[in-house]
């Protein structure tokens, strides 16, 4: 699980950095914000963006199933990759959850191995 979660986390920060910068491109693109508009960065990204989250899909997918998550809960970090910003705390607290977990399940292994050698 832990490599799972090692995948989630990269691709977590990956599209949240380019859901950032397609959020600025949007911006240069539909205001006059920055004092010009353009529409290069939104065109750019999007694509790499879009390519991006159906990957963070499958890593969160793929973690979902190993940690048995209950369907709102992993709707909830797969929607979390189309907020700006929310895929980072998303992956915070799935990072935080999952240590939990593993840290519990060894302290449970060397609970049961020492018990049984006694």
């Amino acid at each position: 699980m832990s490599a799972a979660l090692t995948r989630f986390r990269v691709v977590a920060w990956v599209v949240g950095s380019f859901l950032l910068l397609l959020t600025v491109g949007i911006l240069l693109r539909y205001t006059d914000l920055f004092g010009f508009r353009t529409d290069v960065l939104s065109r750019t990204v999007s694509p790499i963006h879009g390519f991006g989250y159906m990957v963070y899909l499958a890593t969160g997918i793929d973690l979902a199933s190993r940690r048995r998550w209950r369907p709102l809960t992993t709707l909830g970090v797969l929607l979390a990759g189309t907020v700006p910003f929310l895929s980072f705390w998303a992956e915070r607290r799935v990072t935080a959850d999952v240590r939990a977990e593993l840290t519990r399940r060894d302290a449970a292994a060397a609970g049961t191995s020492t018990g049984t050698a006694a």
